[in-house]
């Protein structure tokens, strides 16, 4: 069975031409960089394999690394994932029209596969409806290109519900990482950052009769491996890369090449870090924390609430009566951010990705804090398509739909907004260049009315007001002090806002540098 042990170069040789290939993995956790380092160095210098469909749960690159090795003209002609925020050449191509290009919610992709590894025609689920997503709307489609093509998702009537259909697809390769193979292929993970949808991928691939080759960072005896520690058994597997450049090619972050902290392995001593300086981000992130109730299980999406809310929890002394959890499968700890999204150090639990999907989208959490990019009169919210830029949902869809309270954190304008607290007032120093309360949002990320429908709470939070979500649309229901309203809300948007008779001034003690007692405010809600 040594035989399955192979050369980068010979995994890459595996691909044909016209294969429908996924890979695992987040951000650049879990990347099996020698793999697709090769796989994109022979269709340089062969033109093959070309024609490829990608498929992919998380978004998976740095910006500079990850499945962005797929992203050449020719090289794939179909992409199938959720997010390419941190994939700038994907969003050219997709701005471009040189690739077909699918957007599906991050957790009905990882439900997909065991669906398909189960041998069923796919997923049934309300999550999506409303949304780009839907078919009646734009179907999950992300450019002209992908307009032309006939609907991939469908809308159906399921025991008098309405759902979306997710189908099955067929999969010819996927392309998984860990850290130790044995001799006889088990592969483990023990070093990753996030445990991720490792096993129901490779599953699902076995379903089509598909090859999965993964690679690994060391190469063991046979039996050396405890049992349970086996993600993945060998039987599974049909070929292995052992990355001879860890430090290079099997990095276990963007930021970091190993850290046992992001693991698990280690539990660093509490560390009295300094407290984040009071700009902008931090601004809007204190006032959407004022939402944290006793108890409160949340979720951080990636952008401000991740970068940081977990930081003013620490600095507000939440952390015990908050569970900060993030959709790769983490639970409490201190959260990285960026690049490095969705891990973080000393954690209380790490699920599989797949199963903290099933829970938010099954329970759903208490709140979930989420970046945005424009709101109109409807209350409708888009975070996926932003001018020229393409992100794509992630887990926002799945998230959003489940949680019942929506919290969006957003600076009121975009381009060159520049912000000054001074003596617990906010000053507009420079106005941003770009609008976000607009006529109509780009594309529908998150349906207010659907959101006013079944009774969800909606807050969307800025530095200088705070929007609540009421049956008769987004309300005005808070400015900030030193804030002049015709000014600097009303002349800064698009739409006539409904303003609350009860429109009250944030507490000052939110735009002064010190703690603002959020531990107090929050222990009386």
């Amino acid at each position: 069975m040594n035989n399955r042990f192979i050369s980068a170069h010979a995994a890459a040789n595996l691909i044909k031409n016209g294969d429908t290939v996924c890979t695992v993995g987040m951000t650049l956790i879990s990347a099996a960089e020698s793999i697709l380092k090769a796989l994109e160095a022979r269709f340089l210098q062969e033109g093959a394999p070309r024609d490829l469909t990608l498929v992919h749960a998380a978004g998976q690159c740095d910006r500079q690394r990850g499945n962005q090795h797929f992203a050449h003209p020719g090289m794939t002609t179909r992409i199938i994932g959720s997010h390419w925020g941190l994939a700038p050449r994907w969003m050219a191509m997709i701005n471009n029209n040189e690739v077909e290009a699918w957007c599906l919610p991050q957790g009905q992709m990882v439900h997909l596969y065991g669906a398909m590894a189960a041998g069923l025609p796919g997923r049934l689920s309300p999550v999506g409806l409303g949304t780009f997503v839907d078919p009646r709307i734009e179907g999950g489609r992300m450019n002209a290109r992908t307009r032309e093509q006939p609907n991939l998702i469908e809308h159906v009537t399921f025991r008098g519900e309405e759902m979306l259909f997710y189908p099955a697809i067929p999969l010819d390769v996927v392309i998984v990482r860990g850290t130790h193979a044995d001799e006889a292929g088990n592969l483990t993970t023990d070093e990753e950052a996030m445990k991720l949808e490792v096993l129901h991928a490779v599953l699902a691939a076995k379903r089509y009769g598909a090859k999965v080759l993964a690679q690994v960072k060391y190469r063991v005896a046979s039996g050396s491996l405890h049992p349970k520690k086996v993600t993945v058994p060998g039987t599974l597997i049909d070929a292995i890369v052992v990355c001879d450049d860890p430090e290079e090619d099997h990095r276990q972050t963007s930021s970091w090449a190993f850290d046992p902290a992001l693991c698990g392995d280690i539990r660093l001593p509490a560390s009295e870090s300094a407290p984040l300086p009071l700009d902008l981000r931090k601004l809007i992130g204190r006032i959407a924390c004022r939402y944290l109730t006793p108890g409160c299980v949340i979720n951080l999406g990636t952008g401000i609430p991740n970068d940081v809310i977990g930081a003013i929890i620490h600095e507000e002394q939440l952390g015990d009566q908050v569970t900060i959890t993030v959709e790769s499968g983490i639970y409490g700890g201190q959260q990285t951010g960026g690049t490095d999204f969705g891990i973080g150090r000393n954690l209380s639990a790490m699920i599989s990705h797949q199963d903290q999907m099933l829970y938010y989208n099954g329970a759903g959490v208490d709140i979930t804090f989420m970046g945005a990019g424009e709101m109109d009169p409807h209350g409708h919210v888009n975070a996926t398509r932003l001018g020229a830029s393409c992100p794509g949902a992630g887990g926002f869809i799945d998230i959003t739909q489940n949680a019942r309270h929506v919290v969006f954190c957003s600076s009121f304008t975009a381009k060159g907004l520049e912000i000054a607290c001074e003596q617990g007032e906010l000053r507009i120093v420079h106005e941003g260049e770009v609008r976000k309360l607009v006529p109509q949002v780009n594309q529908i990320s998150y349906n207010g009315e659907l959101a006013r429908a079944k009774g969800q709470t909606m807050h969307y939070v800025t530095e200088r007001a705070v929007f609540e979500l009421r049956p008769e649309g987004p309300v005005l229901v808070e400015i900030a002090p030193g804030i002049d309203l015709e000014r600097d809300i009303l002349a800064q948007m698009d739409f006539r806002p409904l303003i609350a008779p009860e429109l009250s001034v944030m507490d000052s003690a939110l735009f002064q540098p010190q703690p603002c007692g959020l531990a107090a405010r929050v222990s009386r809600s």
